[in-house]
This record gives structure tokens, C-alpha cells and sequence, in this order.
């Protein structure tokens, strides 16, 4: 699904009009400027539609109307000489798409010198000017903020190598992290945990703050797809799995087929309801074909996690939302939660049972045999895995009691050091406040006891995506 959407940008310059004829190449000078632009912002992800230099009414109201028929996701407006906010106004109010204003110096300062020297103030006008572009954005932004338009600002110069550019690509990247949320279908496959009471969410306010769509699905379709698996796509899995994972080799055969033949269903019940995530569980029953299903699926949820379906399990719809947020990201995005501390050297282990994503593991992903399915009815297979040392950021949805959500953020590190070789996801993290005042900062916001964990730094960009979908966002650390 990420393949087929791009971010659609629309791209444009402003001045005024009466300025053309009075100041010979003004107007060629900002096109080039605005080409620039174009430049740095097309790219493969970003389809950027120019629409050139807009400095009349009637050439606003016509851009807007395009925006409109080309289904443009953001407005990026180069502020390149002054120009009236009437000529702005019309394109931003037909569009009704976020808009960032880049007010970007042509050159570090005005060579005063040469300025003072021209001879003709015509000339010094027209080359004033040509530097001008701070002069309109203040009046832009009073108009945008008194009518109600959502606007953010980037200053800085033209220059490819100065920093307002990797401003704008975040600002780029989290409006199609935000386009793929919006796309995306979430498979809420089976029931929640019973009286797991932190994890219960609003499914109408995640469809409201983050778009997409629900299906709501019965773990009967997944057993009854389970029961058409063909023995030649069972043996194809199982090779597939040995090739991708580190099979011990106390793993029986029987119990890889089993998770073949569930991982083979899961890819056609996600084909079936075009999912981009997943939460899904079932408690089971012993002797149950459900229970089959349920206690063989942890390898085929990775699998998918691993190629940008991310799955959570024990329901946890509002996780399934912060893995999705991180995998468009790039950077991953696993199920975690609290293991213990470990006051010696000042870290937190975390990990979970089930699905991870083995992009963000440290070498091949384990598979270990399971005597007691996670304190769980039934046996199987799990897996067992290190998140790659360095920066790491987690990421929650909280649901507060308003009913508002918040995405809440912490950076840290994963550092090396002995695990629990227990089958599951784990990993020690440190963080620059230390470990008890990470605990009671990150807690007193009232997450779920989930979160999603992914590699890098990640909270400017998503602070950027927060903006962009209205909802707030806050850094622990």
C-alpha cells in the first residue's frame, strides 16, 4: 500500500504583479528561486506540482481550484518578494490542506556595498526586492491565523546545504506518514484481553484523529482460511522461515508447519481486507481449532511487521496505531512494554511476547519451542529478539480522560548487556534522565502499558505529524 501513495505537494511563489514591468528580470529571478524550491522537493515519494509565481486574486482563486482537482496534501508557499494577502487567501481557503510558509533568503545578507552603489533606486528597488521575502509573512500569518487556517513556518536561506531543508523534508516526511495513517486499514482480529482495562480504546476517535478504516474480524476467518492452506504452501513457508529466521533446533517440524500454515492464512485474510496493521487476540481454548490458530501465529505477525504490517498483540489497537506511525516512518516499530529495572546500571528492560520487527533486530530473529504458551492455554513456536543498540524512541497513543489522544514520546538508548533468554522480545534502554525519572514522567501521562519502540531519534518528526493531525504531543526525554 506505502508503494502506491506518494505525497502530493502543492508548490508555489508569490509576488505582485504591478512589480513585473516596473523592475526588469524581478520576475524571472523569483521563478528561478521557486525552481529551487521544486528541486529540493520532488523526490520519489513527493510528487510536487508548481504552480508557478501567484500575485493576483484571480490567479489564487485558479490555484486553489487546482489543488482541489489534483488532490494536493500540503501547500508549501515560497515567500519570495512582498505580496498582498489577498493574493494568498483565496488558494488557502479552496485548498483546505495544511501549509507550510518557507520565508528563504536568496543569499546569507544583501552585499550592502554593491547595493549602495547601483546608482539608479529603480535598480536598488528592484535588487531590495529580490531579498524581500520576510516582508509579507507576518501580514500572511495574522490573515491565515484570523480566518482560521492552520500554517507552519520555515525560515532560512536557499542555500541546499543550510538546515531550514531537512526542516522541510521532516515537515514532508510526517505529512506522508500522516496520508499512509489516513489510507490505512487497521484488522482488529478477535476480542480484547479481559480485564486488561488500560488498552480499551474509542475506535470512532482513532478513525476521527488518525483517518482510515477498521475491520472488525473474527479469529473463525482465520481458522477457516488456516484449514484451504495447501501442503506445498505449508513447505514454502517453513523454507521461507529458516531462511529468515535462527531456527533452534529444539523447533519440531510439526510445530514450524503449524505456524506456516497460519502464516500463509494471515497473509491471505491481509490480502483479502487490504490491512496495513493488525491487533488481533484470542484466549483460546484447549482442543479448539482457534486454539491451533492462536498459538501459531507469532511467526507469520512478524513476518508481516517486518514488511510494514505491523501487528500488535493482545488487542492493542491504540499500539497497532504507534507501530504503524513508526514502520512509515522507517525506523520500525515493535511491541514493548516494562520487564523490571535494573538499578545497577541504570536501564529499563523491555520487551513482549509475540510479533517484533526484524528489521530493527540485532542479527537473526530467534525462534525458540515454548512449553507453556506465555502463561497461556496451548504450546508453540516464539521469538526471541534484541533491538539493535543505539538511539531508540518509544512511542505511545495515550487516550486520555477526555477522550483526546496524545502521542507521547521518549528518546533514549539501547545499550548492550545480558537479556532474558525467555522467547521474547528484549531489550535494555537507557535514557538521559535515568530510568526512575523516565518511569514516573512517561507514567504520569497515563499510557497503556504498551508502547512501540523504534531506532533513531525520532520526536521532531513526530512532533511534526501530530501538528499536522491536530492532536498533541509531548517528550518525556
Amino acid at each position: 500500500m506505502t508503494e502506491k501513495l506518494k505525497l502530493n505537494i502543492g508548490l508555489f511563489g508569490i509576488g505582485l504583479n504591478t512589480y513585473w514591468e516596473q523592475f526588469e528580470n524581478l520576475n524571472a529571478q523569483l521563478q528561478t528561486y521557486l525552481s529551487q524550491v521544486y528541486a529540493q522537493i520532488n523526490n520519489d515519494i513527493v510528487h510536487c506540482i508548481n504552480f508557478g509565481l501567484i500575485d493576483s486574486v484571480d490567479e489564487a482563486f485558479e490555484v486553489g481550484h487546482a489543488c482541489r482537482q489534483q488532490e494536493v496534501d500540503l501547500i508549501v508557499i515560497h515567500s519570495a518578494t512582498y505580496a498582498l494577502s489577498a493574493t494568498v487567501l483565496p488558494a488557502a481557503q479552496l485548498a483546505k490542506v495544511p501549509i507550510i510558509i518557507l520565508n528563504l533568503s536568496p543569499e546569507n545578507a544583501i552585499d550592502y556595498s554593491r547595493f549602495n552603489q547601483l546608482g539608479s533606486h529603480r535598480a536598488m528597488t528592484g535588487e531590495w526586492l529580490r531579498h524581500c521575502g520576510a516582508c509579507p509573512v507576518p501580514e500572511i500569518a495574522n490573515v491565515f491565523r484570523r480566518v482560521g487556517i492552520p500554517f507552519f513556518q520555515i525560515t532560512g536561506r536557499l542555500d541546499k546545504s543550510d538546515a531550514c531543508w531537512q526542516e522541510l523534508t521532516e515537515w514532508l516526511m510526517a505529512a506522508y506518514v500522516a496520508k499512509i495513517l489516513a489510507h490505512n486499514r487497521l484488522g482488529a482480529i478477535g476480542t480484547y484481553y479481559s480485564g486488561m482495562m488500560d488498552i480499551y480504546t474509542d475506535l470512532t476517535k482513532q478513525v476521527g484523529s488518525f483517518g482510515g478504516h477498521i475491520e472488525i474480524l473474527e479469529i473463525d476467518e482465520l481458522t477457516a482460511l488456516r484449514k484451504e492452506v495447501t501442503t506445498a504452501q505449508t513447505q514454502a513457508r517453513v523454507t521461507l522461515f529458516r531462511e529468515t529466521f535462527d531456527v533452534q533446533k529444539d523447533c519440531s517440524q510439526t510445530e514450524l508447519e503449524r505456524a506456516a500454515v497460519t502464516s500463509v492464512a494471515l497473509d491471505q485474510l491481509v490480502e483479502k481486507y487490504k490491512l496495513g496493521s493488525i491487533a488481533y487476540y484470542h484466549k483460546g481454548f484447549p482442543g479448539t481449532d482457534n486454539e491451533d490458530t492462536i498459538t501459531s501465529i507469532i511467526l507469520g505477525t512478524s513476518l508481516l511487521t517486518s514488511q510494514n504490517i505491523p501487528v500488535a498483540g493482545e488487542y492493542e489497537i491504540k499500539n497497532a496505531q504507534a507501530m504503524k506511525i513508526l514502520d512509515a516512518f522507517g525506523v520500525g516499530g515493535s511491541f514493548t512494554e516494562y520487564y523490571a529495572m535494573d538499578f545497577n546500571d541504570d536501564v529499563i528492560l523491555m520487551g513482549h511476547d509475540g510479533p517484533g520487527h526484524l528489521k530493527i533486530g540485532v542479527g537473526k530473529t530467534k525462534v525458540r519451542p515454548l512449553e507453556v504458551y506465555h502463561g497461556k492455554v496451548g504450546m508453540g513456536l516464539a521469538i526471541e529478539m534484541q533491538v539493535q543498540l543505539g538511539p531508540v524512541t518509544l512511542l505511545s497513543v495515550v487516550e486520555g480522560a477526555d477522550g483526546k489522544l496524545l502521542l507521547l514520546v521518549a528518546q533514549g538508548e539501547s545499550v548492550a548487556g545480558q537479556i532474558l533468554e525467555i522467547g521474547n522480545t528484549n531489550s535494555r534502554y537507557r535514557f538521559t534522565i535515568g530510568a526512575k525519572a523516565f518511569m514516573e514522567a512517561w507514567n504520569s501521562y497515563g499510557p497503556a502499558h504498551h508502547c512501540a519502540v523504534g531506532v533513531g531519534h525520532m520526536w521532531t518528526q513526530i512532533e511534526k505529524l501530530a501538528k499536522l493531525l491536530g492532536i498533541q504531543a509531548v517528550s518525556v526525554c
